[in-house]
């Protein structure tokens, strides 16, 4: 029964049976579009930027937990009231415990006395509740600079890594229409937090590197396939027949892949609370573009990259 599954699953049969959908019908709209988008929305995070987190622009971060469970608004109120301007203040994992970030000064003595503020206007403010400091995080501007140099880096070389990587893999027509799948996905991802100006820190780089990787995952199996029936059906069909052909087989696996990872990523975003929650949203985020690139945004490409090679190829 196992070996049955498996068959039907290799094959393409276990989830959608006798399917011919013709994908890139669509691709002389979408694709164009998705080039445009993601130009778009490079442009829109170099004009707005980001809202960085104390991990990228320095700050002072404290994890909070009462006894008793305080409403977030309660903690915002006594904060404002105390004069202390420029924080944030955000569930971590239950009701009860918080994480509370407020700006670092560049003066050392001052930074210790708006610790010191805040921590006063906390004991002052809740006493009843039971109120305790688990932990102190300072983060200097020109460490979190660095920090943020080095994230922006880390997706150039994963970008220029994977480049090589599927260079070597497949040959010259799928390497650039990969990478550039995966700048896609990146860019529009990161444009949403710059436009609605939600916070970028180190979980929301990594986010964007397991999008790159999820997406990445996704395109070689399509690429794989579509080499696959290139090998064995490449004198009998058109390069295009054989990229809407190898999309088709391997659709059930993509639509169980991502729907199933969606679900745990969903589930994620709706339980849990802080860094988690962010996590996971910009993982929903990314797994949805990152399954419409592959058929989109990759293959469409990787068309236009099979016609170009085969016009330097011309005898003149």
């Amino acid at each position: 029964m196992l070996d049955l599954i498996g068959k039907k699953y290799k094959k393409g049969k276990f989830l959608i049976r006798n399917k011919q959908i013709n994908f890139l019908k669509l691709s002389k709209f979408l694709s164009p579009l998705s080039v445009i988008l993601s130009f778009l929305a490079l442009v829109s995070i170099l004009l707005l930027g980001f809202k960085y987190g104390i991990d990228f622009s320095g700050g002072n971060e404290l994890q909070v937990r009462f006894e008793k469970t305080v409403p977030v608004g309660d903690i915002r109120q006594a904060l404002t009231t105390a004069g202390i301007t420029n924080s944030s203040v955000q569930k971590f994992g239950t009701d009860k415990e918080f994480l509370i970030r407020v700006e670092v000064s560049k003066n050392e003595e001052d930074n210790n006395k708006k610790l010191e503020d805040l921590t006063n206007t906390l004991k002052n403010n809740f006493i009843k509740e039971g109120f305790e400091i688990r932990k102190i995080d300072s983060v200097g501007p020109q460490i979190g600079k660095e920090l943020r140099q080095n994230g922006i880096l880390s997706l150039i070389y994963s970008l220029l890594m994977i480049l090589i990587y599927l260079g070597l893999r497949f040959d010259i027509r799928y390497a650039p229409s990969a990478v550039f799948c995966l700048f896609h996905d990146a860019m529009i991802t990161m444009s949403l937090f710059s436009i609605f100006k939600l916070e970028v820190n180190v979980q929301t780089l990594a986010a964007i590197l397991a999008i790159i990787g999820y997406s990445l995952n996704d395109t070689i199996v399509t690429f794989d396939r579509i080499r696959e029936n290139y090998q064995i059906i490449g004198n009998k069909k058109s390069f295009y027949d054989i990229c809407n052909q190898s999309l088709n087989e391997v659709l059930s696996r993509t639509l169980l892949t991502s729907i199933t990872t969606l679900l745990a990523v969903l589930t994620m975003y709706i339980f849990a609370d802080g860094v988690i929650k962010d996590f996971a949203f910009t993982l929903s985020i990314g797994i949805v573009i990152g399954t419409y690139s592959s058929i989109y945004v990759a293959t469409p490409l990787l068309i236009f990259m099979n016609k170009l090679q085969k016009n330097i190829k011309k005898p003149q």
